[in-house]
């Protein structure tokens, strides 16, 4: 803010300029200062652009806030290649950098839209950048990249310097007002037979040197996506429109060998279904060799197992498997009305096959099976299934729940709620929650929680833990959905507030998976380590066809709206998937995609 004195001398001076010159000399020379002072040197490179404001920016460091656990990762019990701090893909060795250095970062004085890049640092001698990290402004610093070396020397080498760079992008609207300093994002031009694996940012016009960055051997890389936006301009242009994704393999699942390097994709020609510019690692080693053995498993178990809060109201809470065979589940099979008994381990299930709809199983139709579905707290546990993740650089701690019964939901419209009667009713209900462990460290990096038909990935900078490192998780009332938090998630559209509404809330009724698991399955372990129950080999439903029409009750509900409410409520629900209706009973851990393959969200 200018001094009035200030104010009162450059009026002064204007004044005398008017008098000793004419008006087109004053235009002239405001013109001329102007021009000195926003002088630019723009060159295009793809859709790119390239301002150069003054050559002495100072890039000015956000205050960034690093996020760690609660408590410190244990010493983990004496193993071979869990933990070490190092993972052997073959011919490439690599290391996991979650040390960085602020290298520029976009709307900083509206972080809440803002993203940050940032420089791996402390790589040891010997081991080499794949490109740079990059995350939301708004959240605690926490990520990684890896970092290689060439362990077999050979010829061609396994990494290679780039041979050039190609300018992607840089603002071209920089004012002081938006950011503080230049971007500039650079690809590694990869030799033939070579890949680039991320990019480099600078705050500089300068292009980097080529040692900064390593490009891969081809046969050494696989495929990556895009599955998250981090950063769009928003430009009205469609060409200048710069975005900003994380990357993951395209083939994830314990049998897939892609490892996800940590860095970022930037573009503003890409669309979706186009091959990436750049590539994510290949561990052409056995993927096993980095995971945990089975007194390492029990040993996260213990350390990282969340606890469960179901809520104060719910009525229809978890069981162990064997108390619901115990205590009066049945056995049907097609064209036959009377149900069998099932044997408490399962042994009389049905092995293999597929869900071909000649078997499912029901509760008692009397009083029996009404005491069944309320569940039984006392004998749950969690069901455990391990396996490798990332090409083995993660390991994979899936917790499945099992309850009796799913209750019916809840409809949201507006201001108003309308209790469901029929809607989510299914016997059997299968949850789960995964923990994603960093084969690196074992540190614990991520959880997955179901939701009905879907999940999500939930960062620990957005958990809640309730003793040490161990997470909370809040299981929604009538449908067990799993959420973050306490409070009500809508599962339609957040913004007209219609859909499903789950309500998750603190209670006394709690599962703690830390001690209360079962490992059921750790196929990489090798046979007889881990002896799959034999209910686990049950293929088919763990409840029958609903008979009811139950999207007929929500259309009686709909019916009853002013007609431009009622036709947006309808295209909803439209939309939701059949898994919330309870039309179907579900099927077991294993018959679900994400035993073999990735979680779905």
């Amino acid at each position: 803010m200018l001094s009035v004195p200030t104010i009162l001398l450059i009026i002064l001076i204007f004044i005398i300029l008017v008098i000793k010159f004419n008006r087109n000399t004053i235009i002239s020379l405001v013109k001329t200062l102007s021009d000195f002072r926003r002088r630019r040197m723009t060159w295009r490179s793809g859709c790119g652009c390239l301002n150069w404001n003054r050559i002495n920016d100072v890039v000015v460091v956000p205050n960034i806030e690093c996020f760690a656990l609660p408590s410190p990762i244990p010493q983990w019990p004496p193993g071979d290649g869990f933990a070490s701090g190092t993972i052997n893909l073959g011919e490439l060795e690599v290391r996991e950098i979650t040390k960085f250095e602020f290298v520029w970062g976009t709307d900083i004085k509206t972080r809440r839209k803002g993203v940050n890049f940032f420089k791996p640092v402390g790589i040891p001698d010997g081991y080499y950048c794949l490109g740079y990290y990059c995350q939301a402004a708004h959240n605690p610093l926490r990520g990684f990249v890896l970092v290689a070396k060439d362990l077999a020397k050979s010829d061609p080498p396994a990494l290679i310097e780039p041979i050039d760079y190609s300018l992607v992008w840089c603002p071209d609207d920089w004012t002081e007002d938006n950011t503080h300093s230049h971007g500039y994002f650079w690809l590694p031009m990869a030799p033939d037979g070579y890949k680039a694996l991320g990019f480099i940012v600078t705050n500089k016009p300068a292009k980097p040197s080529l040692e900064e960055i390593r490009c891969v051997r081809d046969d050494l890389t696989d495929s990556c996506e895009p599955h998250h936006m981090l950063y769009n301009t928003n430009s009205k242009v469609a060409e200048a429109a710069f975005r900003v994704w994380k990357m993951r393999p395209c083939n994830r699942g314990m049998h897939e060998k892609s490892v996800s390097v940590g860095t970022f994709f930037c573009s503003c020609i890409w669309s979706p279904g186009e091959d990436l510019n750049v590539s994510c690692l290949k561990n052409l080693n056995s993927c096993t060799q980095s995971m945990p053995n089975l007194d390492q498993i029990h040993a996260l178990i213990k350390h990282y197992g969340p606890t469960t809060y179901f809520h104060p109201d719910e009525i229809y809470l978890p069981s162990s498997v064997s108390w619901f065979f115990e205590n009066g589940a049945l056995l049907y099979k097609k064209g036959e009305s009377k149900g069998e008994r099932i044997d408490p381990s399962g042994s009389n299930l049905p092995k293999g096959g597929r869900n071909d709809g000649e078997y499912w199983m029901d509760l008692p139709h009397d009083s029996t099976g009404e005491k069944i579905k309320e569940g039984n707290l006392e004998s749950s546990k969690v069901y455990v299934h391990v396996k490798p993740a990332l090409g083995g650089t993660f390991t994979d701690i899936a917790m499945w729940m099992f309850c009796p019964f799913n209750g019916p939901g809840c409809l949201k419209i507006g201001l108003m709620n309308y209790q469901l009667n029929k809607v989510g009713h299914h016997v059997g209900d299968w949850e789960h929650v995964t923990l994603r462990i960093s084969n690196f460290t074992g540190e614990l990096w991520s959880v997955y929680m179901s939701q009905h038909s879907g999940g999500v990935w939930v960062d620990p900078t957005n958990l809640e833990f309730i003793e040490g490192n161990k997470t909370i998780i809040y299981a929604s009332r009538n449908g067990h959905a799993n959420y973050p938090h306490p409070g009500d998630c809508l599962q339609g559209s957040a913004n007209l507030r219609i859909g499903i509404r789950n309500t998750a809330a603190p209670s006394k009724y709690s599962l703690d998976s830390s001690k209360d698991y079962e490992i059921v399955a750790a196929e990489y372990l090798g046979d007889g380590v881990v002896n799959e129950p034999c209910w686990l080999q049950y293929m088919r439903k763990w409840g029958p066809t609903t008979v009811h029409d139950s999207r007929a009750e929500v259309t009686r509900i709909l019916n009853r709206l002013p007609s431009p409410l009622r036709w947006t409520a309808q295209s909803v629900f439209n939309k939701l998937p059949n898994e919330l209706y309870g039309e179907d009973g579900p099927t077991g851990p294993k018959e679900k995609c994400s035993w073999f393959g990735d979680e779905k969200c």
